[in-house]
């Protein structure tokens, strides 16, 4: 056996192990200061962040038990006091009319930095496959991007960043608080996958942003609590402490897009105060979350997806209320996805696909929204054009909406039109077993009929199966929704999409582990962490069909 380098001995001092390969590239980012960075993010946090996913189980059995949520009445003072504000926008977040989101790969990461957008949200989350190899290439790539060292060259096409004018501001987006790292070990306990996104890039970019004129920026994911973000706070504030830059000078946009959140805004912001940059509409998340968090109730079950649009009560409600939350706290209030992508070869559905993205946008602008994002470079200008046209100024903070009282119960409010139909069912196993092939291939984001998908839909899809098979919900036609009518109907799809796709796809592996989740029956907390190991060369427990 040979023995130890001594970077691997140092590392066996500081009690750290990492267990994904460390290529000459990736050893840039893997220094000794900064796991030794990472370890402490470890030690200081990982304990609470425990105790609060301890608390969503907690919070679960409660709403199972009939006890839906409301406002909290512990924090009431925080709402009803006027005075507070959030930070001041940050130098490049004052004007985010569009903002374009997608994975860290390096392609994606040029051909979204000479978009013309405003911001570029470089996403390690739900648009990203977590394999070790995509998060420590999505580290170097972003390293690489802000220092301008990033161009490259790809089957004869030469990939530069622009130098005409200057890039979007970059915001990352760091993975949510249950999701692990298992290839970086801290004391034996693999570290949370947010602290080790957040850490790497805060570490070794936090002072060339400040210098290059901007700061580190975030976007917070899947919360669901106040206190979750007090956490964030605290790990923003010891960062800063750390590499010796200013607090506040981090800001953070946090994605409401649990439930349970919607009814805490006033609270994270609060919590955040001199680090907030606003909250985001999170739409797909946000009802993936409405629909697992009374998915034992059937008094929430929701008709096909199709149906649930923004316009909806429940959805209505949501966005008036983060609209007003935010611009009662001087921060910004952010719209959702348009996750359209053009359709070559058919200029009519290419024109109606596009109509409907203008008409989205129109909605978000007119609401009072201060930009909103899309998932591909060509709806941009769309975008911009509904923005630039209704919202002259930088951002429309000033627009109160004060007239907006929104309650509890609205943002409870299932009364909506529609049924739940065979296409739908088909619909969603389509979506998502495209999606989780995909994901166990390390493909994060996955265009399937013309929408990019990504784990948020996934979700709404595996979620609407299992909710509907739990309650024997009735189609239009007539059928009974059962454990063995999803089944029969999966075998199916997974068989025609696999016929379709190239040798050596994960449709099968991929339809054994929704077979678990369309029944009614067992029901994982996130798609993502039932896949992870997968992925990690740990080994699967996908069932057997």
């Amino acid at each position: 056996m040979s023995s130890p380098s001594a970077t691997q001995i140092e590392f066996l001092l500081m009690d750290v192990k990492v267990l994904g390969t460390v290529s000459e590239a990736a050893s840039k980012i893997l220094t000794k200061e900064a796991c030794a960075f990472l370890a402490t993010l470890h030690r200081s946090f990982n304990e609470t962040r425990k105790k609060l996913l301890q608390r969503r189980v907690e919070r679960q059995a409660e709403i199972d038990k009939g006890i839906l949520p409301d406002f909290l009445p512990e924090t009431k003072h925080i709402r009803d006091d006027t005075t507070w504000r959030g930070a001041d926008p940050a130098p490049g977040l004052v004007d985010r009319r569009v903002e374009i989101t997608g994975p860290t790969d390096r392609k994606m990461v040029v051909n979204a930095l000479n978009s013309d957008v405003w911001t570029y949200m470089a996403d390690f989350e739900d648009s990203s496959s977590p394999t070790w190899e995509n998060m420590v290439n999505g580290q170097i790539n972003l390293y690489d991007a802000i220092r301008r060292q990033i161009d490259f060259n790809l089957g004869g096409k030469d990939y530069k960043l622009r130098t005409d004018r200057p890039l979007p501001t970059l915001i990352v987006r760091p993975r949510g608080w249950h999701l692990e790292e298992k290839h970086f070990t801290v004391d034996g306990q693999p570290i949370s996958g947010g602290l080790f996104d957040f850490g790497l890039y805060f570490f070794h970019n936090a002072k060339k942003l400040i210098e290059n004129g901007h700061g580190p920026y975030f976007y917070l994911p899947k919360m669901e609590s106040h206190l979750e973000a007090r956490l964030w706070n605290d790990v923003f504030n010891l960062a800063q402490d750390t590499v010796g830059i200013p607090r506040g000078t981090i800001r953070g946009t946090v994605l409401i897009e649990t439930i349970l959140a919607a009814f805490e805004m006033d609270e994270i912001i609060y919590e955040l105060r001199q680090h907030s940059s606003g909250l985001n509409c999170g739409r797909w998340d946000y009802i993936f979350s409405t629909i697992k968090k009374f998915r034992n109730n059937p008094a929430f079950v929701l008709p096909d997806r199709s149906c649930v649009t923004m316009t909806v009560p429940f959805m209505d409600a949501y966005v008036k209320l983060l609209i007003k939350t935010c611009h009662k706290r001087g921060v910004h209030a952010m719209g959702g996805m348009a996750a359209q992508i053009p359709i070559k070869n058919d200029e009519e559905a290419n024109k109606k696909a596009m109509e409907g993205v203008y008409a989205d946008k129109l909605r978000e602008v007119r609401a009072g929204h201060d930009g909103t994002w899309v998932a591909h470079p060509a709806l941009a200008k769309i975008a911009s054009d509904v923005f630039n046209q209704h919202m002259p100024t930088p951002n429309q903070i000033f627009n109160r909406r004060e007239e907006i009282a929104v309650g509890g119960s609205d943002l409870l409010n299932m009364n909506m039109a529609g049924s739940v139909t065979e296409d739908g069912i088909r619909k969603n196993l389509v979506i998502g077993l495209s999606y989780m092939e995909s994901w166990l291939r390390a493909v994060g984001c996955v265009p399937i009929n013309w929408l990019m998908e990504d784990a948020a839909t996934a979700e709404v899809s595996r979620s609407q199966l299992w909710q509907w098979a739990k309650h024997g919900t009735t189609t239009d036609t007539g059928k009974k929704v059962t454990k063995e009518y999803n089944l029969q109907i999966l075998k199916e799809v997974a068989d025609e999409l696999e016929a379709k796709a190239p040798k050596g796809n994960k449709y099968q592996l991929a339809a054994r582990y929704f077979s678990t989740q369309v029944t009614g029956e067992d029901y994982a907390d996130f798609l993502t962490t039932l896949l992870y190991d997968e992925i990690t060369n740990v080994g699967g427990t996908a069932a057997k069909l």
